[in-house]
């Protein structure tokens, strides 16, 4: 049974609707590395130090504090946290439903499941089914921890999605990278698109999520049990010399490229009726 973060309630409205919070992502594949001094082969440790004296801080006398002057702080606990605004901390409050498509997928963040609590089943089901047949996602405020976040409330299947999103802010604009700049004098030929377009029809299938999984992990777990087969359990590997780039690496013939990707797929489909009219 999977452990929720919080108890609360979705607040749209007059309309409570009791939910716990679940995290809807899965522990980390990422290996389990330790760090190591190369001389001897010590594990190297984190420690918390206390700047003043030099000497190692314990857990249990570490709290957090805001500098609010120099070297003077405000010590902010759980509670403090929790008072600063008892109903935001338990409450996903919804603001506006829009269309999820309006969404940019840029602002999207970290996922979360919402389940019904006791006695809000049937409240939770009817924001869900009439969220999905609107085709509607709530935009809400939510405080996770000691942040509070947009998110998008969504549905999904028998459940409600919440899915914190960034603030606008917080992302930087096309224009900040002078990307328009770049793209002057690059507009591909009639010909280059419509290559483009036929391997992208080759390429189009179904979301399947379940088939793409971590194939780096993999890769880096065969070359350490290759390590260890070797007997090169402590040694560290060198970097390679990088090949120079040959001059004039830079310019690329698209549709060179283009054309062998399309010629390399085992089953071309032909042109759909609708592009060639778009076309014409």
């Amino acid at each position: 049974m999977a452990r929720g973060l919080w108890k609360g309630a979705i607040s749209f409205g007059l309309v409570n609707v009791p939910v716990e919070l679940y995290s809807a992502h899965k522990r980390s594949a990422e290996l389990d590395l330790t760090m190591l001094d190369k001389r001897d082969m010590a594990p190297v440790g984190y420690q918390r130090v206390n700047k003043a004296s030099g000497k190692q801080v314990p857990w249990e006398d570490v709290v957090k504090g805001y500098e609010y002057e120099d070297d003077k702080y405000v010590v902010l606990s759980e509670e403090d946290f929790r008072r600063a605004n008892p109903e935001a901390t338990k409450t996903v409050d919804i603001v506006a439903f829009v269309e999820l498509a309006q969404i940019p997928p840029i602002y999207f963040e970290t996922p979360y499941y919402l389940g019904p609590s006791k006695r809000g089943e049937k409240a939770y089901a009817l924001l869900r089914d009439a969220m999905a047949k609107a085709g509607k996602a709530g935009i809400a405020t939510v405080v996770i921890r000691t942040k509070q976040y947009l998110a998008a409330l969504i549905p999904q299947d028998e459940a409600l999605l919440l899915n914190t999103l960034r603030y606008y802010k917080e992302l930087k604009q096309p224009e900040d990278l002078e990307i328009p700049e770049k793209l002057k004098g690059h507009k591909p030929t009639s010909k280059e698109l419509d290559m483009a377009l036929r391997l992208i029809d080759d390429m189009a299938d179904e979301w399947q999520p379940e088939k793409y999984h971590d194939t780096y992990h993999e890769d880096l777990l065969k070359r350490i049990q290759e390590k260890v087969k070797a007997g090169q359990t402590e040694e560290v590997t060198e970097p390679e010399k990088a090949a120079r780039p040959k001059k004039g690496a830079d310019v690329i013939d698209l549709m060179s490229l283009l054309k062998k990707s399309v010629e390399q797929k085992p089953h071309h489909k032909p042109k759909r009726a609708t592009r060639k009219r778009r076309a014409a």
